[in-house]
């Protein structure tokens, strides 16, 4: 059994968020390839839902792209009816890839040095393929 230590989702991924109507579109974009596995593992659309239990998504769709290193979320039904019907402080969910960005993570010990740069808030690099 390896060790693990738990961080939270942005030491390891940066998110962007977008909208059409009620739905949000999350995106999560590794920092290091070596990332993208644990993170496929640890962000599941069952972890995405109950991280915004609170929203009450209809549905959570994931879209995993390997070749660019991200997964994207789509979520219906999170936006209060969308820009034009909802009366929130962020009725186009820009906040929301904070929020999922703030999901604890497992990850393997071996992970833990790649880590170093986002301790000290750098963003850390991709290595060149």
């Amino acid at each position: 059994m390896s060790r693990k230590t738990t961080v939270a989702l942005h030491a390891l991924a940066h998110g962007r968020t977008g909208d059409k109507g009620d739905r949000s579109n999350v995106s999560l974009i590794a920092y290091r390839p070596e990332f993208l596995e644990t993170i496929v593992a640890e962000v599941t659309e069952a972890r995405v839902a109950k991280q915004f239990a609170h929203r009450k998504p209809r549905s959570v769709k994931r879209y995993v792209l390997p070749k660019l290193g991200a997964l994207n979320f789509v979520l219906d039904g999170v936006l209060d009816g969308g820009v034009n019907g909802a009366l929130n402080l962020d009725a186009h969910g820009k906040s929301l890839a904070f929020l999922l960005l703030e999901l604890p993570i497992a990850i393997p010990a071996k992970l833990v040095p790649l880590l170093s740069d986002s301790k000290t808030s750098k963003i850390p690099r991709r290595r060149k393929q």
